[in-house]
Protein backbone atom coordinates (compact mmCIF):
# COMPACT_ATOMS: atom_id res chain seq x y z
CA UNK A 1 0.00 0.00 0.00
CA UNK A 2 1.67 3.17 -0.78
CA UNK A 3 2.05 6.39 0.85
CA UNK A 4 -0.34 9.17 -0.02
CA UNK A 5 -0.44 12.19 1.80
CA UNK A 6 -4.30 12.80 1.86
CA UNK A 7 -4.51 9.75 4.14
CA UNK A 8 -2.90 11.77 7.12
CA UNK A 9 -3.29 14.30 9.14
CA UNK A 10 -1.00 14.03 11.52
CA UNK A 11 2.86 13.34 11.16
CA UNK A 12 4.94 11.95 14.41
CA UNK A 13 8.39 12.38 14.35
CA UNK A 14 11.72 10.98 15.86
CA UNK A 15 13.93 13.92 16.64
CA UNK A 16 17.87 13.30 17.59
CA UNK A 17 18.65 11.25 14.15
CA UNK A 18 15.80 12.38 12.21
CA UNK A 19 15.56 16.15 12.26
CA UNK A 20 18.75 16.57 14.54
CA UNK A 21 22.70 15.29 13.85
CA UNK A 22 23.90 13.93 16.83
CA UNK A 23 26.11 11.66 15.86
CA UNK A 24 28.92 14.13 14.36
CA UNK A 25 29.15 16.03 18.17
CA UNK A 26 29.03 12.40 20.12
CA UNK A 27 31.43 10.96 17.85
CA UNK A 28 33.87 14.09 18.51
CA UNK A 29 33.71 14.39 21.78
CA UNK A 30 34.02 11.11 22.66
CA UNK A 31 37.34 11.03 20.06
CA UNK A 32 38.91 14.16 21.60
CA UNK A 33 38.49 12.53 24.92
CA UNK A 34 40.28 9.08 23.38
CA UNK A 35 42.72 11.31 21.96
CA UNK A 36 43.58 13.26 25.08
CA UNK A 37 44.16 10.45 27.10
CA UNK A 38 46.66 8.81 24.07
CA UNK A 39 43.87 6.20 23.20
CA UNK A 40 44.00 5.04 18.93
CA UNK A 41 40.39 4.15 18.45
CA UNK A 42 38.03 5.24 15.94
CA UNK A 43 34.98 7.76 15.69
CA UNK A 44 33.31 4.51 14.57
CA UNK A 45 34.20 2.04 17.23
CA UNK A 46 33.57 4.54 20.06
CA UNK A 47 29.83 5.99 18.71
CA UNK A 48 28.99 1.43 18.49
CA UNK A 49 30.25 1.36 21.76
CA UNK A 50 27.97 4.32 23.22
CA UNK A 51 25.41 3.06 21.33
CA UNK A 52 25.50 -0.26 22.76
CA UNK A 53 25.95 1.33 26.75
CA UNK A 54 23.36 3.67 26.04
CA UNK A 55 20.39 1.59 25.01
CA UNK A 56 20.80 -0.70 27.99
CA UNK A 57 20.90 2.10 30.54
CA UNK A 58 17.71 4.04 29.07
CA UNK A 59 15.57 0.75 29.60
CA UNK A 60 16.91 -0.35 33.01
CA UNK A 61 17.00 3.46 34.38
CA UNK A 62 13.83 4.63 32.77
CA UNK A 63 13.02 7.40 36.00
CA UNK A 64 16.10 8.88 34.95
CA UNK A 65 16.36 12.15 32.96
CA UNK A 66 18.63 12.57 29.87
CA UNK A 67 21.57 14.12 31.00
CA UNK A 68 22.20 11.51 33.31
CA UNK A 69 21.68 9.12 31.58
CA UNK A 70 24.45 10.54 29.22
CA UNK A 71 27.00 10.82 32.05
CA UNK A 72 26.15 7.33 32.91
CA UNK A 73 26.96 6.00 29.39
CA UNK A 74 30.12 7.91 29.61
CA UNK A 75 31.18 6.26 32.41
CA UNK A 76 30.95 3.31 31.11
CA UNK A 77 32.65 4.18 28.00
CA UNK A 78 35.55 5.85 29.82
CA UNK A 79 35.81 2.99 32.13
CA UNK A 80 35.78 0.13 29.10
CA UNK A 81 39.01 1.58 28.47
CA UNK A 82 40.18 1.62 32.40
CA UNK A 83 40.13 5.55 33.06
CA UNK A 84 38.34 6.72 35.42
CA UNK A 85 35.60 9.72 34.24
CA UNK A 86 36.84 13.52 35.01
CA UNK A 87 33.36 15.06 36.66
CA UNK A 88 33.46 17.98 34.34
CA UNK A 89 33.73 16.04 31.40
CA UNK A 90 30.78 13.91 31.86
CA UNK A 91 28.83 17.01 33.04
CA UNK A 92 29.76 18.61 29.72
CA UNK A 93 28.82 15.49 27.77
CA UNK A 94 25.29 15.39 29.54
CA UNK A 95 24.96 18.90 28.20
CA UNK A 96 25.64 17.51 24.50
CA UNK A 97 21.31 16.56 23.90
CA UNK A 98 21.02 20.12 23.98
CA UNK A 99 23.13 21.77 21.71
CA UNK A 100 22.66 19.23 18.43
CA UNK A 101 22.00 21.07 14.84
CA UNK A 102 19.28 20.21 12.61
CA UNK A 103 20.07 17.85 9.06
CA UNK A 104 20.39 21.00 6.45
CA UNK A 105 16.78 20.12 5.08
CA UNK A 106 14.89 19.63 8.61
CA UNK A 107 13.52 22.67 9.38
CA UNK A 108 13.00 23.62 5.57
CA UNK A 109 11.04 20.35 5.54
CA UNK A 110 8.87 20.81 8.28
CA UNK A 111 7.78 24.18 7.35
CA UNK A 112 6.53 22.62 4.22
CA UNK A 113 4.94 19.53 5.67
CA UNK A 114 3.07 22.17 8.13
CA UNK A 115 2.18 24.58 5.26
CA UNK A 116 0.82 21.50 3.71
CA UNK A 117 -1.88 20.76 6.70
CA UNK A 118 -0.30 18.19 8.58
CA UNK A 119 -0.10 18.67 12.54
CA UNK A 120 3.34 18.13 13.09
CA UNK A 121 4.31 16.27 16.94
CA UNK A 122 7.41 15.20 18.11
CA UNK A 123 8.47 11.67 19.90
CA UNK A 124 11.84 11.63 21.46
CA UNK A 125 13.92 10.24 24.35
CA UNK A 126 15.30 13.53 25.89
CA UNK A 127 14.34 15.60 28.55
CA UNK A 128 11.59 18.64 28.55
CA UNK A 129 14.91 21.28 29.34
CA UNK A 130 17.39 20.02 26.46
CA UNK A 131 14.65 19.53 24.01
CA UNK A 132 13.02 23.06 24.42
CA UNK A 133 16.73 24.23 24.24
CA UNK A 134 17.94 22.61 21.41
CA UNK A 135 14.67 23.34 19.49
CA UNK A 136 14.90 27.19 20.18
CA UNK A 137 18.09 27.46 18.90
CA UNK A 138 16.45 25.54 15.64
CA UNK A 139 13.79 27.73 15.44
CA UNK A 140 11.14 25.50 15.41
CA UNK A 141 8.33 24.34 17.90
CA UNK A 142 5.90 20.96 17.22
CA UNK A 143 2.41 20.64 17.70
CA UNK A 144 2.20 18.21 20.04
CA UNK A 145 5.34 17.02 22.17
CA UNK A 146 5.81 13.80 23.67
CA UNK A 147 9.42 13.42 26.07
CA UNK A 148 10.72 10.95 28.22
CA UNK A 149 10.61 12.80 30.83
CA UNK A 150 7.04 13.41 30.43
CA UNK A 151 6.14 9.53 29.72
CA UNK A 152 8.49 8.63 32.49
CA UNK A 153 10.11 5.60 29.66
CA UNK A 154 12.32 5.30 27.09
CA UNK A 155 11.72 4.30 23.38
CA UNK A 156 11.15 1.72 21.97
CA UNK A 157 9.08 1.79 25.22
CA UNK A 158 5.62 2.50 23.78
CA UNK A 159 4.39 4.96 26.13
CA UNK A 160 5.56 7.95 23.90
CA UNK A 161 3.21 6.87 21.07
CA UNK A 162 0.17 5.90 23.21
CA UNK A 163 1.11 9.68 24.66
CA UNK A 164 0.91 11.30 21.41
CA UNK A 165 -2.16 8.88 19.77
CA UNK A 166 -4.09 10.26 23.11
CA UNK A 167 -3.45 13.82 22.68
CA UNK A 168 -3.90 13.55 19.07
CA UNK A 169 -7.67 11.51 19.43
CA UNK A 170 -8.61 14.64 21.39
CA UNK A 171 -7.98 16.46 18.69
CA UNK A 172 -10.33 14.31 16.51
CA UNK A 173 -7.25 12.50 14.38
CA UNK A 174 -7.54 8.65 14.57
CA UNK A 175 -4.50 6.56 14.60
CA UNK A 176 -5.09 5.23 11.01
CA UNK A 177 -4.82 9.16 10.16
CA UNK A 178 -1.13 9.54 11.69
CA UNK A 179 1.98 8.05 9.86
CA UNK A 180 5.28 7.97 12.10
CA UNK A 181 8.68 9.44 10.67
CA UNK A 182 12.11 7.99 12.15
CA UNK A 183 15.27 7.05 11.69
CA UNK A 184 15.86 4.60 14.21
CA UNK A 185 14.72 0.90 13.27
CA UNK A 186 15.06 -0.05 16.86
CA UNK A 187 13.46 2.89 18.91
CA UNK A 188 10.65 3.90 16.60
CA UNK A 189 9.87 1.17 13.71
CA UNK A 190 9.50 -1.47 15.97
CA UNK A 191 7.37 0.07 18.37
CA UNK A 192 5.13 1.66 15.20
CA UNK A 193 4.89 -1.79 14.09
CA UNK A 194 4.27 -3.59 17.23
CA UNK A 195 1.11 -0.53 17.57
CA UNK A 196 -0.67 -0.91 13.82
CA UNK A 197 0.87 2.61 13.12
CA UNK A 198 1.81 3.29 9.68
CA UNK A 199 5.82 4.55 9.41
CA UNK A 200 8.61 5.58 7.03
CA UNK A 201 12.39 4.89 7.79
CA UNK A 202 14.11 8.08 7.01
CA UNK A 203 17.53 6.21 6.20
CA UNK A 204 20.17 8.86 7.30
CA UNK A 205 23.29 8.16 4.99
CA UNK A 206 26.36 7.44 7.57
CA UNK A 207 24.35 7.07 10.13
CA UNK A 208 24.10 3.91 12.34
CA UNK A 209 22.45 4.37 15.65
CA UNK A 210 19.11 3.03 16.14
CA UNK A 211 20.02 0.09 13.78
CA UNK A 212 20.42 -2.95 15.61
CA UNK A 213 19.47 -4.58 18.73
CA UNK A 214 16.05 -5.34 20.09
CA UNK A 215 13.84 -6.52 17.24
CA UNK A 216 15.79 -3.75 14.82
CA UNK A 217 16.32 -6.21 12.15
CA UNK A 218 13.22 -7.27 11.65
CA UNK A 219 11.74 -3.58 11.69
CA UNK A 220 9.10 -3.28 8.69
CA UNK A 221 8.25 0.47 7.63
CA UNK A 222 5.73 0.96 5.23
CA UNK A 223 8.55 3.14 3.31
CA UNK A 224 11.97 4.37 3.20
CA UNK A 225 13.74 7.23 1.79
CA UNK A 226 17.62 9.03 3.32
CA UNK A 227 15.95 12.58 3.77
CA UNK A 228 12.93 14.96 5.28
CA UNK A 229 13.23 16.05 1.44
CA UNK A 230 12.00 12.70 0.68
CA UNK A 231 9.34 12.41 3.24
CA UNK A 232 7.72 15.58 1.21
CA UNK A 233 8.21 13.99 -1.84
CA UNK A 234 6.24 10.76 -0.67
CA UNK A 235 3.56 12.85 0.90
CA UNK A 236 2.78 15.86 -1.18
Amino acid sequence: MAIRGSDYDALTFDVYGTILDWEPDVADFLHAWAVGNSLEISKAKLLDLYDCVRQPLQSQKPALRYPQILERTFDAVVRSFGHEPDQREREAFGRLAAKHRPFPDSIPALNTLRSNGFLLCALSNIDDASFRRVMTAAGFSFDIVVTAERVGAYKPDQAHFWAVLSDLLARDIPPDRVLHVAQSRRADIVPANAIGLRSVWVNRPGRIFGQRGQGAETASPDAETDSLDGVISLLT
